[in-house]
């Protein structure tokens, strides 16, 4: 029986990188899959989902009037697995498209997205794939003090934490950092400038 899967997590748990190993997974035996990516979401070439450390696949673009199952069926292909990248995005309406994929065509979906937004409140399609999704999966990354980061801060340019705003403004690490609860609600971002090692650092002797 196919199932939706939901894994979800903050930012940089490295979701991409998991729905795209799954892919490759999938093809290295022979079987095809799709991936659907957000026209929204314009941080790179779109049509290509990407991950940070330089692995890439073309994905379809959907819009949030678009029906999944539908752009799914008039690709006339037999597919292994569906993989949704930044499935935050989702509409209520898309992810029940999704349960419809699962239930009548039987493929399993994998669905890969924030759960909250920097407010921490629940993104539209995060909601509904919490409350129909058949598994729920949590990728695990870390705050600056060392605990699970389970909470998404904005900043601004000058690196100031943000509390009010539009829901979905699409952006990097230099605007968004990943802290556990404690931090969320001191509104503590840590270190957020990207950190350089040298050989000295990590011993290695050349």
């Amino acid at each position: 029986m196919a199932k939706l899967y939901f894994y979800f997590a903050a930012m940089n748990a490295g979701k991409s990188t998991v729905l795209l190993q799954s892919s490759y997974n999938y093809r290295e035996r022979g079987m095809q899959t799709l991936l659907f990516t957000p026209a929204i979401d314009n941080r790179y070439q779109q049509g290509v989902v990407h991950s940070r450390i330089g692995l890439s696949e073309e994905a379809l673009i959907f819009n949030a009037n678009d029906d999944l199952y539908q752009k799914l069926v008039k690709q006339c292909q037999k597919y292994a697995c569906i993989l949704v990248d930044e499935a935050q995005f989702l509409t209520r309406a898309q992810v029940h498209q999704l349960t419809e994929i699962t239930d009548q065509l039987e493929i399993p979906v994998l669905a890969y997205g924030l759960r909250t937004d920097f407010r921490g409140e629940l993104f539209e399609g995060s909601q509904y794939l919490l409350a129909w999704a058949d598994e729920l999966v949590e990728l695990k990354t870390i705050c600056h003090c060392g605990r699970k980061a389970t909470m998404i801060l904005r900043l601004s340019a000058q690196g100031q934490v943000i509390t009010e705003g539009d829901q979905v403004v699409i952006g990097g690490n230099d605007m968004y950092s990943s802290t556990c609860r404690k931090h969320f609600k001191k509104r503590d971002p840590g270190i957020t400038s990207s950190i350089v090692y040298t050989k000295n650092d990590i011993g290695i002797d050349c």
